[in-house]
């Protein structure tokens, strides 16, 4: 099924909820490993390329995501789910979006700063519009990494919250994003 139903998420969902996880893990990781990099690194110029590159076709993915959500069935919170795990599970979803939506636009701002667009893989250029505060680069890349570390920690939480879920309360609440 590619649409989602009451009771299940359907393949369009449940692929992309996957891939943006995996994206996200590994677009941590290499800003992890690329701060570190030195102007003599033969990564320097590359790694940045593809981070930004990555991060801005995952912009549309989420930007795509979210239209599906709202034009799709949402598959209905399990009966044994409590009140406040439903709260909780809803409040969390925003946050994520939120943080994400904030990373992209840090992420911008830092690779904007110079008046410079980002080119995407060499196949389109997204404009910059200037810097817009002075040390922009600086202040965007700070908050940056702080809500990509808040993000992480958000997902692992999300992650944690399925797995507990899964083996402790025995419900199929993983399942259906399976």
């Amino acid at each position: 099924m590619i649409k989602n139903t009451q009771q299940q998420y359907g393949l369009i969902s449940k692929v992309i909820h996957w891939l943006v996880a995996l994206v996200v893990f590994t677009m941590f990781g290499v800003g992890l490993w690329m701060v570190e990099l030195d102007y003599y690194s033969t990564w320097y110029k590359d790694a940045p390329h593809y981070h930004k590159s990555v991060g801005i076709l995952l912009t549309v993915v989420i930007i795509f995501r979210l239209v599906w959500r709202w034009f799709n069935v949402k598959p209905e919170p399990l009966k044994s789910h409590s009140r406040f795990e439903r709260i909780a599970a809803h409040i969390a979803h925003i946050i994520i979006y939120v943080l994400l939506f904030a990373i992209f636009i840090s992420g911008y701002l830092i690779s904007t700063a110079d008046g410079r667009g980002i080119s995407v893989f060499n196949w389109f250029e997204v404009p910059s519009l200037g810097q817009f505060v002075e040390n922009q680069e600086d202040l965007a890349g700070e908050i940056h990494e702080l809500l990509a570390f808040g993000l992480i920690g958000l997902v692992a939480i999300h992650a944690l919250a399925a797995l507990k879920h899964h083996f402790f309360d025995k419900d199929s609440t993983l399942k259906r994003m399976f």
